[in-house]
């Protein structure tokens, strides 16, 4: 099996050179990465100028640009040769409820879904044991056989941040969401030229028992299966009753 690996924290990152490393003792993996930290970069392509891939090393490329950027030349056939599956991760923090909005780590495995492979976004809910999700990720791969989904449909995992032999299991779960994030926080320019950087994450508004949030706060490893479908099909008939008085 040959596995493209991406992330949004750039190639450098400890997370991806670990899941990188991890997986190369199993499988052949292609390494295709930002050439720096590109965190909430979503699902944006750069399309305002042409984009440079640079061989790092056998198997291994920076791209200077998205994620997104990252996998599209990839699978496009500009880097690599045949790819099975797609990885994208391991993120530093993590990826649970509306922050899949905004992740440059779940928008990566996003684009090789659109582009026909089959993918998981992988997340370690902190900054530390990134050999746990690793490990995570390598037996999900070795059981994934056994495993059948519907075309579209990527895989967001989020991963405690405890030592492997502490995780409690595996739980399938859904979404859950935020509060409104916070206000924007002025920043001091050196010229006097107003600045502000973006507000932090809020804490989860939904935590509740099935949500992602919840099962990683019990110790459990979460798996979220997502697509595009971003249609409200509860609001449809409310919506079509109310299209048939309008007249234009």
């Amino acid at each position: 099996m040959r596995i493209l690996i991406a992330n949004d924290d750039g190639i450098d990152a400890l997370g991806i050179q670990t899941l990188a490393l991890n997986l190369a003792t199993d499988y052949e993996v292609l390494v295709v990465a930002p050439d720096r930290n590109r965190s909430g970069a979503s699902n944006s392509l750069t399309l305002t100028r042409p984009l440079q891939p640079t061989k790092v090393s056998e198997n291994s490329y920076r791209v200077d640009g998205t994620p997104t950027d990252c996998v599209n030349l990839a699978l496009s056939g500009v880097i690599a040769g045949q790819v099975d599956l797609v990885v994208s991760g391991i993120n530093h923090g993590a990826n649970l409820g509306d922050d899949v909005i905004y992740s440059g780590t779940v928008a990566a495995a996003m684009e090789a879904r659109h582009l026909g492979r089959p993918a998981l976004a992988v997340s370690l809910v902190g900054d530390t044991y990134f050999e746990t999700a690793a490990k995570v990720v390598q037996q999900l791969i070795e059981d994934s056989s056994r495993l059948t989904l519907a075309p579209g449909i990527l895989l967001n995992i989020n991963v405690p941040d405890v030592p492997y032999e502490q995780l409690k299991g595996v739980q399938v779960t859904r979404l859950g969401y935020r509060h409104r994030a916070q206000e924007a926080i002025s920043a001091q320019h050196p010229k006097g030229l107003p600045s502000f950087w973006i507000g932090a994450l809020s804490e989860p508004h939904d935590a509740s028992p099935g949500t992602d949030f919840h099962a990683v706060e019990e110790g459990y490893v979460s798996i979220t299966p997502i697509h595009t479908d971003m249609t409200c099909h509860e609001a449809r008939k409310p919506l079509e009753d109310w299209v048939v008085s309008l007249t234009l």
